[in-house]
């Protein structure tokens, strides 16, 4: 499928939805456990999405979309969520991380931006140079992939307990 912003939309403003649905109202068995040293439990993504929000993709794009010279994106830590989530609960999290997401689907909206501008490129520290459409793409890719690592986490918890099922569940053999 060719890029298309308002189909990315779609997928994004959908994503603080399915992530409450999917995860509010669980025990903490659900949500704070993951698959093992240096993975990360459902509650760690959503403390990751709010990152992302914070200092990732608006302001990369309007980084791209900028008049200034230097186009280098800053560093993103794809761990400061350890550090930022201490002390809240899941519901905080999946609350901030909504109104998060409604208001830069506002500024990305307040962009307005032409096809045109889809190729203007930005600097990634460790890709080089990318685009505005890879940017917006991955975004969109970035939510599906996490909420798909969620449903990984979530049903390795019941792996050994599926038994001889497992050769059929390609969620627990990925």
């Amino acid at each position: 499928m060719k890029f298309d912003l308002e189909k990315s939309i779609e997928i994004l403003e959908r994503t603080p939805k399915v992530l409450i649905s999917m995860l509010s109202g669980l025990s903490r068995d659900w949500i704070e456990n993951n698959e093992g040293t240096e993975t990360w439990s459902p509650y760690d993504v959503v403390g990751h999405f709010i990152q992302g929000e914070k200092k990732d993709w608006i302001p990369r794009a309007k980084i791209i979309l900028s008049d200034v010279g230097n186009k280098e994106f800053v560093p993103f830590d794809r761990f400061a969520q350890f550090e930022a989530s201490k002390g809240k609960t899941l519901v905080q999290l999946l609350e901030e991380f909504e109104s998060l997401r409604i208001a830069n689907i506002e500024k990305l909206r307040a962009l307005k931006i032409r096809e045109d501008q889809l190729k203007l490129e930005g600097i990634h520290p460790a890709f080089g140079k990318v685009t505005l459409e890879q940017l917006l793409s991955t975004w969109v890719v970035h939510d599906l992939n996490h909420i798909s690592q969620i449903s990984r986490v979530m049903a390795s918890q019941y792996k050994k307990e599926a038994g001889p099922w497992n050769a059929y569940l390609r969620i627990l053999n990925s």
